[in-house]
């Protein structure tokens, strides 16, 4: 395969590093720096309570951010991620309410998120509609669809078991963060040591070299999309167990950030380059930078701007390296 769409943790056969290793120990660098200034600027941010806050929240970002990088990979987009954790969670909490099992809940949660990204994937692959269009509309549907479910009724209070997945530790570590290491470990094996992996790679790097190389390019596209809604339901149970409370409009500022982690840590938006290590150090870039706005008491109406302004300047980095590379 051609080596313009080899994962970029893959080991060259000499001591340099390639490109895109290059620039993940530079986003180690901006991670290690920021958190250097911080502890510089407030004495509360090295605190093991914060820390393992921002761990925790940083968990939360990944566990979207991580199918959504595969969709981008692969040459897509999905812009309903938050409006799926909203749906699947609100679905989930009825549930667990309702009949009292945190099991058929929780696959209640993770089935409406698979039905989601199914949906999104047909739409891209056989309706052949824009990624763009496709989840820009399905982000509407699905949040008309959970504000006339929750008739602007709010559901709250879950066994404790439930919450643990959300608020619980083990051995001192919040339990949303082993979530996130395994999502982690096993995405990063699917992608970087499989022919699955390698075919998403390709496909998001030149679709039509891809089909010629006979990459089944339509089967690869749709398993992406379905990947990312699990992912977003998945995150929707670690949520609602976190926030101990369902609301139509819970998840809505979930998808720029989950955007937002996964261009800062390297992935194109163009397709064929990036990886979830990636995504990770762009998910504690990311949860850093706002928590630190929150330790010095920055306004949280500049939250938003700043979070958009990393995207903006994530993209055009990333543009301004394709083009020195000829991409």
């Amino acid at each position: 395969m051609n080596s313009a769409v080899q994962p970029a943790l893959d080991a060259p056969r000499g001591t340099q590093l390639s490109p895109e290793q290059r620039a993940l120990v530079l986003r180690l660098a901006v991670l290690g720096l920021l958190g250097l200034a911080l502890t510089l600027a407030s004495q509360a941010f090295l605190t093991p309570g914060n820390l393992l806050n921002v761990l925790r929240q940083a968990s939360l970002m990944f566990l979207l951010a991580s199918g959504l990088t595969l969709v981008i990979l692969c040459g897509g987009l999905d812009l309903s991620i938050g409006a799926n954790v909203a749906l699947s969670a609100c679905l989930a909490g009825t549930v667990i309410q309702g009949t009292g099992s945190v099991l058929l809940g929780c696959a209640v949660g993770a089935g409406c998120g698979l039905a989601i990204g199914v949906l999104n994937g047909l739409m891209v692959t056989a309706l052949r509609i824009p990624p763009f269009i496709a989840t820009y509309g399905m982000l509407w549907i699905l949040h008309g669809v959970t504000y006339w479910f929750m008739n602007g009724e709010t559901i709250h209070g879950f066994p404790p078991a439930f919450r643990a997945l959300g608020s619980g530790y083990f051995a001192g570590v919040p339990l949303p963060v082993y979530l996130m290491l395994a999502v982690l470990l096993v995405g990063t094996v699917l992608m970087q040591y499989t022919t699955w992996g390698q075919e998403v790679y390709a496909t998001g790097a030149n679709t039509e070299a891809a089909e010629l190389s006979g990459v089944p390019v339509f089967a690869r596209r749709l398993a992406v999309y379905a990947a990312s809604g699990l992912m977003g339901g998945l995150a929707s149970l670690v949520f609602l167990a976190r926030l101990n409370s369902a609301e139509g409009d819970m998840g809505e500022s979930l998808t720029l950030q989950a955007i937002a982690a996964v261009l800062i840590g390297g992935t194109s938006l163009f397709g064929g380059t990036g990886t979830l290590v990636g995504t990770l150090i762009g998910a504690l870039i990311l949860t850093v930078v706002l928590n630190g706005m929150n330790l010095l008491s920055v306004s949280a109406n500049w939250q938003p701007l700043i979070t958009g302004v990393i995207v903006i300047l994530s993209v055009l980095s990333d543009a301004m390296a394709r083009k020195r590379h000829g991409g």
